[in-house]
């Protein structure tokens, strides 16, 4: 499984996120025509390489004619819906942004869709997040990891006013993640870097177990006195003998007294909002009325986010939350031919060795509808595909 890991000895930040993955492989020119998806007016990814202190990296700016710096939620999610971009780019962007907004309106008491963007807002702030779902995308990059993330103190002058460092939605969007401050009076974390990290990193913690292919280093625009940049490593997880392990949260409350019409629309916002899985069970609850148990399962950095929408959207009056261990496969997705187009197979492994094949079920549908076929002809098709290929690859010298 391909992955890159972040390492944030010196903060992050959009650009620098981006700056890291172009120099560590990802095509320039590719990431712009990709981003001309967009439809966004007037601006110039630009890209040129600097020194900080004795190290060479990439330094990328977006350069915006178009001086426009403030937009509300609404009309980003247009942009970013109406856009020729893959839909599953337009949903983890959107799932970031959504999050920034949330925290924003958190911070200054007011409702996400009330809220002017303002730094967010700009064209440079939505390439700069967009691009990076992208970046990785085009790189092949299935899971990303990140080291804990190193913050600065002081005061920074913002859209808002003068605030404290870290910035209040820095620290919100933060919340569950390790973090560690560094001796300097500068915002070495923004607000942007925060959401992008924490929307797309699976673990924040040491380098994991992997082959490194590519390394790059992504230029902040801070004199500081170390270099002013964010290393991303991108390379091969290593193949283990045992599945491996990972830290996640099971919320869980209990509801007897909610319209169930209502249970669609919040299962689908706790998965746009980072739920690994959410699911219910009936259960005979208090005064034996009929009732539900909805579980949500998350990574730590988005109890918060899940555990908001849970009071929110329910009736609930608490949440049960414990923190436990699971074992997972190794999972990386490949690309077969069928009679009637591609499609994307998910495949498990324990090791080296392939435990699981699973046909894409968007992919299966689209051409379902695309050939006028029943939908079980073809996923047979696809898992036929998926069988051949796996047969090739094994024997295949290792």
């Amino acid at each position: 499984m391909k992955i890159a890991y972040f390492d944030s000895f010196a903060g992050a930040s959009g650009d620098m996120i981006l700056a890291a993955l172009i120099d560590a492989g990802l095509d320039a020119q590719e990431l712009r025509e990709a981003l001309d998806g967009l439809h966004l007016p007037d601006y110039e990814l630009r890209v040129s390489r600097v020194h900080k202190g004795v190290i060479e990296a990439t330094d990328v700016q977006v350069v915006v004619n178009d001086q426009r710096t403030e937009r509300r939620m609404p009309e980003i999610e247009a942009l970013i819906t109406r856009s020729e971009l893959p839909l599953e780019i337009q949903e983890t962007s959107m799932r970031i942004i959504r999050r920034l907004v949330s925290v924003e309106a958190k911070v200054h008491g007011s409702e996400p869709q009330n809220v002017h963007l303002h730094e967010l807002g700009g064209t440079d702030a939505i390439v700069d997040v967009v691009g990076a779902v992208l970046g990785l995308h085009l790189l092949g990059v299935e899971a990303v990891y990140a080291s804990r993330l190193r913050l600065g103190h002081g005061f920074v002058s913002c859209a808002h006013g003068l605030l404290p460092v870290p910035a209040p939605a820095t620290l919100e969007l933060l919340k569950g993640v390790p973090v560690i401050q560094a001796d300097v009076e500068e915002e070495l974390v923004t607000p942007t870097g925060a959401a992008i990290l924490t929307g797309l990193v699976k673990e924040f913690g040491p380098l994991p177990a992997m082959i490194v292919d590519s390394i790059g280093y992504g230029a902040g625009k801070r004199e500081l006195p170390f270099p002013n940049l964010l290393r991303v490593l991108v390379g091969t997880r290593t193949a283990r003998d045992a599945a491996s392990r990972e830290t996640i949260v099971l919320l869980e409350t209990n509801l007897d007294d909610m319209n169930p019409e209502f249970y669609d629309h919040i299962v689908e916002a706790l998965f746009a909002a980072g739920a690994l899985d959410v699911y219910l069970q009936l259960i005979q609850a208090k005064k034996n009325r009929p009732g539900v148990v909805l579980s949500v399962l998350c990574h730590p950095q988005s109890v918060q986010d899940l555990s908001s929408i849970i009071f929110s959207e329910t009736t609930t009056l608490g949440i049960r939350q414990q923190t436990m261990e699971r074992l997972c496969l190794s999972r990386e997705t490949v690309k077969v031919e069928t009679p009637l187009g591609q499609v994307r197979i998910k495949v498990a492994k324990l090791g080296d060795k392939m435990i699981n094949l699973s046909p894409e079920y968007e992919d299966c549908r689209r051409l379902a509808l695309e050939n006028k076929k029943p939908l079980k002809e073809v996923y047979a098709a696809a898992q036929a595909a998926a069988m051949e290929w796996r047969d090739k690859a094994e024997q295949l010298p290792s």
